[in-house]
């Protein structure tokens, strides 16, 4: 990784203006997740969280035609943190663990991975999700237990449907330090699912 960053560094170094302001984004990010991976992933994982949550209150907005202007700006701040203290480090520590328990060598690692990140960590994630999102929203234990049981069966067929394409690609083609920006960039929008799903 640290050879593509300083090819990255050198050719933004020789571009000259708004063109190059993306090579020299995607060389700093580079740099700061080779320093920084896990609090990389967290900040990362915690803007596209909240991004997630406010595209969600539009399309809802838009949905039920409501004309208020207000937006729900605490929303973006609760999934902020959830995507900052839970889904970043997390997904970190999880594909770091499946790489390590299930190496490359091992016979059909790409299926034996996929089968534990969908049986076994998408409903654990997703338990752990209306969990920390019932308790930022301050309600109590009885309410929670109504939402997980209206919520969380539906929620995790979705999940099925909806990452287990994604997390195939993701666990068998992308490098391991950018598996975590990939799953935040399908989050992006399967957080406007749950947000939505919430409402």
């Amino acid at each position: 990784m640290a050879p593509a960053a300083s090819t990255l560094r050198a050719g933004a170094g020789a571009g000259a203006g708004l063109g190059a302001l993306p090579q020299r984004a995607l060389a700093q990010y580079l740099r700061v997740l080779r320093l920084y991976p896990v609090l990389t992933k967290a900040a990362t994982s915690g803007i596209l969280s909240a991004l997630g949550n406010f595209l969600a209150q539009l399309i809802v907005k838009k949905r039920e035609k409501e004309n208020s202007q207000k937006l729900d700006v605490i929303g973006p701040l609760r999934y902020a943190i959830y995507g900052f203290f839970f889904t970043g480090p997390l997904s970190h520590f999880f594909y770091v663990f499946m790489e390590h328990w299930i190496p490359s060598e091992v016979p059909l690692a790409g299926l034996k991975r996929l089968l534990l990140d969908r049986l076994l960590f998408a409903p654990a994630f997703l338990l752990l999700f209306f969990l920390i999102m019932n308790f930022l929203e301050g309600r109590d234990a009885a309410a929670v237990a109504v939402q997980i049981r209206r919520n969380f069966w539906p929620a995790l067929c979705m999940n099925w449907q909806v990452w287990t394409p994604a997390q195939f690609v993701n666990i068998n083609y992308v490098p391991l330090q950018f598996r975590v920006l990939f799953a935040n960039l399908v989050s992006l929008f399967w957080y406007i699912y749950l947000a939505s799903l919430r409402k």
